[in-house]
């Protein structure tokens, strides 16, 4: 499946093809929404449903408008005032590329919750056997002991 948003992924994180852990640790903030939607691709419909609601979560509603045209809000409209219920027809909707708006959205206001999907990524057999979600699973992983610091911080790149 060709997306055009998807293209900004370097070719060695489009086909998990890493030379070294310092490569892999240099990864910016910046790949992981474009890995999320790759993951979001590839994942069976109730996958799907549970990314978008842990994407959603922290997000108000003027955020929730602001992405993607809106197509979220409109998903969160339809039960409000009540808790966020997606449904598999929802993402039928919804496309890598408004996966990858939402992830970034969803990143600035909490990177706790786009970090917290690390252990949904790797209890899914399908999801475990994905490049893109491999690679996410050990950026997310160096993201939060870096946040801890548990890693010093990448060398910045020119």
């Amino acid at each position: 499946m060709s997306n055009p948003a998807l293209k900004a992924v370097p070719a060695a994180v489009q086909l998990g093809t890493l030379s070294s852990t310092h490569e892999m640790s240099s990864r910016t903030d910046a790949e992981v929404p474009v890995l999320l939607a790759q993951v979001y691709e590839i994942a069976p419909p109730t996958g799907r449903t549970r990314l978008l609601t842990q994407l959603m979560q922290p997000l108000g509603l003027l955020s929730l408008v602001a992405v993607a045209g809106g197509v979220f809000a409109k998903l969160r409209f339809r039960d409000a005032p009540g808790p966020l219920n997606l449904r598999i027809e929802d993402t039928l909707l919804i496309g890598a590329e408004e996966v990858r708006a939402l992830a970034e959205h969803a990143q600035q206001v909490s990177v706790e919750t786009v970090d917290a999907l690390r252990l949904w990524l790797t209890q899914g057999p399908v999801l475990a056997g994905s490049a893109a979600a491999l690679l996410l699973v050990q950026l997310l992983k160096r993201r939060s002991a870096r946040r801890h610091g548990a890693l010093p911080e990448p060398p910045e790149q020119c």
